[in-house]
């Protein structure tokens, strides 16, 4: 009886290993093992044409001692981070609070404020944003209708990432309908107890719509720091694909880019998307050992 049963667990463990089998292979041989092989790469000195050369630590020394552009792209990338997560994020709870009304034909509202995430990194839409920025752009035109004249954004060191933190504000729409789905999970009675006690609009929103969505919340703040940490696109595109002008556009994914791909230096390349890999975990950690201060979920005996 025992080996029978034996015999039948190890059958059901067997089927289950083949189901999983084809994520298996995915996992060792397309992410797994690049990584691995990143990781050596990232301690030698290779170009491409020739064999690698150990080198150690020599890369990552270079890097923190001895390379300004890496600061100053990871300083960019700071910036763009901080700006675009919190507005993109923002305006996201915003609209998908303008279409928790119960308004008609939701459905297609909740499409076309989510098309724009979907196109948003593509190299066409970057194009467009170009012209709509350009110095006689739509942005400009519109501008000169009160009389205001507005700078070429894109040719401008000091605006140029504003045009692409703008761009990233645009694709609000994935984060939009997640808010929403969080929205209508809400109960009703809590805002109808709320207005029986005399809560207004305000004090409803920041006493059971914000507490009740920060799972949500915390799900967007996540997702939205992995994606922004890495803008690649907008940045080659807006820019003139190296960085300009004056490195205004010189964000950390398009510097890894240009060492590895333009330069032809793969191990240094490699040490830098090491670099952002712990950077952004980091970050990531840091959002994950804080939420136990504001993520509130109902069903536990705490409230967390």
């Amino acid at each position: 009886m025992r080996a029978t049963r034996k015999t039948m667990q190890r059958q059901h463990n067997l089927t289950a290993y083949g189901f999983l089998l084809p994520w298996l292979i995915g996992f060792f041989c397309l992410t797994l093992g690049p990584m691995l092989g990143s990781l050596y790469l990232s301690l030698t000195k290779y170009n491409l044409l020739t064999a690698p050369k150990w080198v150690g630590l020599s890369n990552y020394v270079t890097i923190f001692t001895d390379d300004q552009t890496f600061t100053n792209s990871l300083w960019l990338t700071f910036k763009y981070v901080f700006m675009s997560v919190p507005l993109r994020l923002a305006f996201a709870l915003l609209v998908a609070m303008a279409l928790n009304k119960g308004i008609r034909a939701l459905g297609i509202y909740r499409t076309v404020y989510y098309v724009p995430s979907l196109l948003g990194g593509s190299v066409a839409i970057a194009i467009v944003w170009r012209q709509i920025f350009d110095g006689s752009g739509l942005v400009n035109r519109f501008l000169g209708w009160f009389g205001i004249e507005g700078p070429s954004w894109i040719s401008h060191p000091d605006y140029i990432v504003y045009t692409i933190i703008s761009l990233s504000i645009w694709q609000f729409g994935s984060a939009m309908v997640i808010f929403l789905a969080g929205l209508k999970q809400i109960p009703g009675d809590l805002y109808e107890a709320a207005q029986v006690d005399g809560a207004g609009k305000a004090r409803s929103f920041f006493r059971i719509t914000l507490p009740m969505l920060t799972p949500v919340i915390f799900f967007n703040l996540v997702m939205s720091i992995i994606n922004s940490f890495q803008a690649f696109t907008p940045a080659f595109v807006i820019g003139d694909g190296r960085g300009g002008p004056l490195d205004a556009t010189m964000f950390y994914t398009l510097y890894l880019y240009m060492k590895g791909f333009s330069f032809f230096e793969m191990g240094y390349a490699s040490a830098l998307a090491w670099i952002m890999l712990l950077i952004v975990g980091g970050f990531t950690a840091i959002v994950f050992m804080t939420s136990k201060f504001w993520v509130f979920y109902g069903d536990s005996k705490d409230g967390r």
